[in-house]
């Protein structure tokens, strides 16, 4: 009969503690071979949510089994030490490395688990050393009506593999399993609309989680590294955050009715730890850091001074050392004092569960293909001056502000292969454009897509034309980017000069092969462009005449990238040389321009 809460350890023969660890083992192997048969019952289960919630809610009878193979392959005494400092089930299982389907389950009440742990796995193994603070005796402190089988909050994992959280509205949520948070996940991402054909789950949990179980890893270390079991058993403990992955990624794939694995589907769990105030935040921002919030000493990890050596003895004090969460001196810290005689837990760690934010996104889709513009009075982007709008309309509203609604997408931004002024019109093949949609909740098909094109080019035809419209991976990007540096541009212009013009000026123009010019930043846009000097080709040129005109004629000319045309035609006082006006002799002035073709291989018909 225990009379008191402080033992000396049983005498163990080096022999007979070898064989305890071995059977050990074996009840652990045959506990990782009879979670395949789990994992059948698991498939077995019927689609409806409903079904899949109740059947995973509660504990039955092979489900039953199962834990309590798990509970009896593992060492009695470390179960319930880590039991009476707060650390729920499952974090429990994975620092002794169990593996299988046990993750998922809902665990066994707190009296079917004294049941369990009654009997000790390993008869042989000595029983716990409960370690007192000062010398105080609390007699039959680890026994078993006095554990906290599942405490209210996880001290290492702070409710993320309890599935307990705060939600967007501050409120505490308490699933209990992965089932029923996945059923949460997987009733809004169907609400939201999403169309999945396969998904990746992304987890994020704040850095104390590693932390507090390093913490509890050294002072287990200390306690119990003379035991066989103990190289082997933490050697195989599983992270929060994989332990996490594999039951919430088991239950969506069976409620989605979908695959894991690399997928433009994001499906991403943002875990953050409380920010230092009485009121929860309704909303993480992406990429915030995680804050630390200071209260008054954890109750748990004040059971766990209390269990240690007097502090009077040489003791590390992890509240002393500088860093965030698990940060370079907190770890170096940590591991120089790993045979310090106790470990004295920081009163500043956060004990209430993590903030949740679910958020299902999909990486940007594209449609790619080339437009026509025919208006005078249509910019390619959205062109706003002082609150007021330039132009009717734009090209990338047009376009993108039909596309955006058919893929359900939250934004879109439009890409082109270079630009025309809005008086410009964009004739011949197109120009190549690509429509970036964030966040598209339905892709659409090849036979959608044609659709959308014909609804486009229908909307108005006396605007914008669309051609080859397709969908198109990340590489789009990249032939627009690489197009744009080296493609040729082919232009007419109707030019007006001084004089009337002459033969000798048609065979003069006609003559010049490759031109090279000069070109510093036109005067129309130095307020939003760089004062530099650019060296252009004019590869070449030929002039059309106007009948019964002769001092108007069409000039068609074909350049490099990045020709300012307006500017080497009449030669913006000086800036650009030679110019149309200089190789003439006579002023010239442009009146129009449209662009005839954008010598690029993207998204030409087939």
């Amino acid at each position: 009969m225990r009379t008191s809460s402080t033992y000396a350890p049983v005498p163990q023969h080096s022999e007979k503690k070898r064989e305890s660890a071995a059977n050990c083992l074996r009840r652990e192997n045959c506990f990782q071979m009879s979670s395949e048969s789990e994992a059948a019952h698991f498939s077995n289960t019927p689609d409806a949510n409903s079904t899949a919630e109740e059947s995973h809610t509660a504990v039955g009878g092979e489900d039953m089994q199962l834990v309590k193979e798990a509970v009896r392959s593992l060492p009695s005494p470390a179960v319930k030490d880590l039991m009476s400092i707060g650390v729920c089930m499952r974090c429990i299982f994975r620092l002794l490395g169990v593996h299988g389907h046990v993750y998922s389950w809902s665990f066994p009440s707190s009296t079917e688990m004294r049941a369990m742990l009654g009997e000790p796995t390993c008869p042989e193994e000595h029983i716990v050393v409960s370690s007192l603070k000062g010398g105080e005796d609390k007699k039959n402190s680890s026994s078993y009506e006095d554990l906290e089988v599942e405490p209210e909050t996880c001290s290492i994992c702070l409710g993320i593999l309890q599935f307990i959280y705060y939600d967007a509205k501050g409120l505490m949520v308490k699933k209990g399993t992965a089932i029923s948070l996945a059923l949460s996940i997987s009733e809004q991402i169907k609400k939201e609309g999403h169309q999945l054909d396969s998904f990746s789950l992304e987890v994020s949990i704040p850095t104390v989680i590693q932390e507090n179980e390093h913490i509890v890893h050294l002072y287990m270390k200390r306690k119990y590294r003379s035991e066989l079991w103990f190289e082997e058993r933490f050697s195989k403990c599983i992270s929060t955050k994989e332990v996490l992955k594999f039951a919430m990624t088991n239950s969506l794939e069976k409620l989605l009715d979908v695959k894991s694995g690399p997928s433009s589907c994001r499906i991403r769990l943002t875990y953050a730890q409380t920010k230092p105030s009485s009121t929860v935040p309704s909303s993480v921002e992406r990429g915030e850091g995680c804050k630390r919030r200071k209260t008054g000493a954890s109750p748990v990890f004040d059971s766990v001074n209390d269990k240690l050596v007097d502090a009077s003895n040489d003791c590390f004090h992890l509240s002393t050392t500088k860093g965030n969460a698990l940060g370079e001196s907190s770890s170096n810290g940590l591991e120089d004092h790993e045979s310090s005689e106790c470990i004295i837990f920081p009163e500043d760690k956060v004990n209430d569960p993590c903030h949740l934010v679910f958020l299902c996104y999909r990486t940007p889709i594209y449609l790619g293909g080339r437009y026509l513009k025919f208006s005078r009075n249509v910019s390619q982007t959205r062109w706003m001056i002082d609150d007021e709008r330039m132009g009717e309309a734009s090209v990338e509203e047009i376009i993108g502000g039909y596309i955006l609604p058919v893929c359900h997408g939250d934004s879109y931004k439009f890409h082109a292969a270079g630009r025309e002024d809005i008086d410009v019109r964009m004739l011949g093949s197109g120009r190549p454009f690509l429509v970036e949609i964030q966040n598209a909740r339905h892709v659409p098909s090849e036979a959608l897509v044609k659709e959308i094109e014909i609804n486009i080019n229908n909307l108005n035809t006396q605007l914008v034309l669309v051609k080859n419209l397709k969908m198109v991976a990340n590489e789009g990007w990249t032939l627009i980017h690489e197009g744009e540096a080296e493609k040729q541009k082919q232009y007419c212009a109707l030019v007006w000069i001084s004089r009337p013009l002459e033969n000798q000026d048609l065979q003069s123009i006609a003559s010049l092969k490759d031109l090279q010019i000069l070109q510093k930043t036109p005067v129309r846009v130095l307020h939003r462009r760089s004062p530099l000097e650019r060296e252009k080709i004019i590869h070449w040129m030929k002039i059309e005449t106007i009948a019964e005109s002769s001092q108007y004629f069409l000039l068609h000319l074909c350049t490099q990238a990045g020709t300012y045309i307006k500017e080497f035609v009449h030669g913006d006082l000086g800036r650009t040389h030679p110019s149309i006006g200089s190789i003439l002799g006579c002023r010239a002035e442009i009146l129009q321009l449209d662009v005839t073709d954008v010598k690029m291989d993207c998204f030409l018909a087939e």
